[in-house]
């Protein structure tokens, strides 16, 4: 995951944008076929974890491509950003000879890919090297050669798989913190301009390990 991480204003209004599964899915669908009507054709892909596993899966579905890794790039945690994108899991497959494409799900300071490619030219000699993300911004250093969509005007991204995640750090960014999923609820749609289930919203607020079924 690439995002600057970009504080918004004073009162902490970062802009974001919810993913749905649904949208997710069209995104992994426009970026595999941008790949396949390339005729780029990789031997195997890459995932940046942890954002580039579910992208890098559906690619691997559509291309047909079985051969499929990853790499851990630690950059976030939560909304929080590392001052610097580090490889925590190195790459353990042989990659000499081979058509990669490598994936992540955003682009957006250009960090992360970087980092990984600079560690995947100390693991061996690709044939060929190809970047792949559901979302590139402007705002990115680096420029993959494929994107599915481009974001023009900065904002944070929350993908599914990470709803939990980025909704409890800005949860704790909230002053005042909010007490009731009502006060939660509206917060995020005043500061943010977005707005999620209210099931979702409880999770968050419920103490880790106090689910209710």
């Amino acid at each position: 995951m690439n995002h600057t991480g970009k504080p918004g204003d004073q009162a902490g209004n970062t802009p974001c944008e919810y993913i749905s599964w649904e949208q997710f899915h069209g995104l992994a669908r426009t970026l595999a076929l941008q790949v396949r009507n390339s005729g780029f054709q990789p031997d195997m892909i890459v995932a940046i974890a942890r954002g580039g596993y579910l992208p890098a899966r559906i690619l691997s579905d559509y291309l047909d491509i079985l051969d499929l890794t990853s790499i851990k790039v630690e950059h976030y945690h939560g909304m929080h950003k590392e001052r610097l994108a580090t490889v925590r899991y190195p790459l353990s497959a042989d990659i000499d000879g081979k058509r990669l494409l490598l994936v992540d799900d955003v682009s957006d300071s250009g960090d992360t890919f970087e980092a990984t490619m600079g560690h995947l030219q100390s693991r061996g000699t690709p044939k060929a090297l190809m970047t792949a993300v559901l979302h590139h911004k402007r705002t990115s250093s680096f420029v993959p050669d494929y994107f599915a969509e481009e974001v023009l005007d900065w904002r944070w991204i929350i993908y599914p798989w990470a709803v939990i995640e980025d909704l409890t750090s800005l949860l704790q960014k909230m002053k005042p913190c909010p007490d009731s999923v009502a006060a939660f609820d509206r917060q995020l749609r005043q500061r943010h301009g977005v707005a999620f289930p209210l099931q979702t919203l409880e999770d968050v607020l419920t103490p880790s390990g106090s689910f209710s079924y």
